[in-house]
């Protein structure tokens, strides 16, 4: 699978982004598709996941209720809408695939989980 994500940009502190992320080469509703983001000098960290079919989702603690993933299997695209921005979302956020008919879970915040990855989008708030 390959994956390709996009829409990142400069955004002010309140403002909202949605960042897509394109896959193509494999059936991609075989896959779940996840999000993960790494700020300068941090680790990569898990932001949210969802079930091949867009019936179940994940996310990290700090960002329900900003966030929102959501795919549309029939242009093998997966979003992440990202509203009441702060300037501690300022990162490079990548989009993941991972061939599984399961539900996401606590599993799937590891990045061992995930098959393929793409390449990041750069999120900058600013104050």
């Amino acid at each position: 699978v390959q994956l390709q994500a996009s829409g990142g940009g400069l955004v002010q502190a309140g403002g909202s982004l949605r960042v897509s992320c394109a896959a193509s080469g494999r059936t991609f509703s075989n896959y779940a598709m996840g999000w993960f983001r790494q700020a300068p000098g941090k680790e990569r960290e898990f932001v949210a996941a969802i079930s091949w079919s867009g019936g179940n989702t994940y996310y990290t603690d700090s960002v329900k209720g900003r966030f929102t993933i959501s795919r549309d299997n029939g242009k093998n695209t997966v979003y992440l809408q990202i509203n009441s921005l702060k300037p501690e979302d300022t990162a490079v956020y990548y989009c993941a695939a991972a061939f599984s008919n399961g539900r996401p879970s606590i599993a799937s915040s590891r990045s061992s989980w995930w098959d393929y990855w793409g390449e990041g989008t750069q999120v900058t708030v600013s104050s």
